[in-house]
């Protein structure tokens, strides 16, 4: 069995000592051989992370939020995945908060993908739903309905399994749920068939609250 993936997306939260203090705080009960753990921080935030993980000698990957659809060059306040990769392995692509607040285009998320995957860093491609577009070199794909980000109101976990299946009928080796997951939620969720694993935002803002997600997934 592949293991679970447990994503926490902080969003665009936290100052450096913010971020310390929840290193200090957090506490991951888990066995590395059944999951792993991603942390999405932001950009500011990628080398303290890392450094602090690497010195705890905990088994756990660090991802971007975002990154450019250009590669290096005259793109002012961009970060492209060349400069990511010195820091994470992973990235999301296609949140919808980034396909509302920013416009971003089936265009420019085929872009960030082609680029992401050039320079070795593994795409987490956000869907909507069934339809929603996804690029050719996508391997793993996280289903975040758009009434369930943030309001503390998920989608089922038979609708979100339901979802799974076709995205594994077509051939996506990783299928995610993101959507007010909690400690409450998140086993109904990883206990489908056709879900891996879960990406979490404003749950994964507090540290003890992220730990028995991870313990409970």
């Amino acid at each position: 069995m592949n293991p679970s993936l447990i994503i926490a997306n902080w969003k665009s939260n936290k100052v450096l000592s913010e971020a310390k203090d929840w290193l200090i705080k957090f506490n991951p009960n888990y066995n590395p051989v059944s999951k792993t753990i991603i942390i999405c921080p932001s950009f500011t935030l990628l080398a303290e992370v890392k450094a602090d993980l690497e010195s705890k000698n905990l088994s756990i990957e660090l991802g971007a939020q975002n990154t450019s659809q250009f590669e290096n060059g005259e793109y002012t306040g961009e970060v492209n995945a060349a400069q990511i990769k010195d820091f994470a392995n992973y990235v999301l692509v296609g949140h919808s908060e980034r396909r509302k607040n920013f416009e971003e285009t089936n265009q420019v998320l085929d872009q960030k993908v082609t680029l992401a995957k050039k320079y070795g860093l593994t795409p987490i491609f956000c869907i909507q739903g069934k339809d929603t577009y996804i690029p050719k070199e996508v391997e793993i794909v996280a289903y975040e309905p758009i009434f369930a980000i943030g309001t503390g109101n998920p989608d089922t976990p038979k609708n979100a399994n339901e979802v799974g299946k076709v995205m594994k009928d077509n051939g996506y080796e990783k299928f995610l749920y993101g959507g007010s997951v909690n400690s409450q939620n998140v086993a109904s969720f990883i206990s489908m068939p056709n879900i891996n694993g879960v990406l979490v935002g404003r749950a994964s803002l507090d540290p003890l609250e992220f730990s028995k997600i991870i313990e409970l997934a």
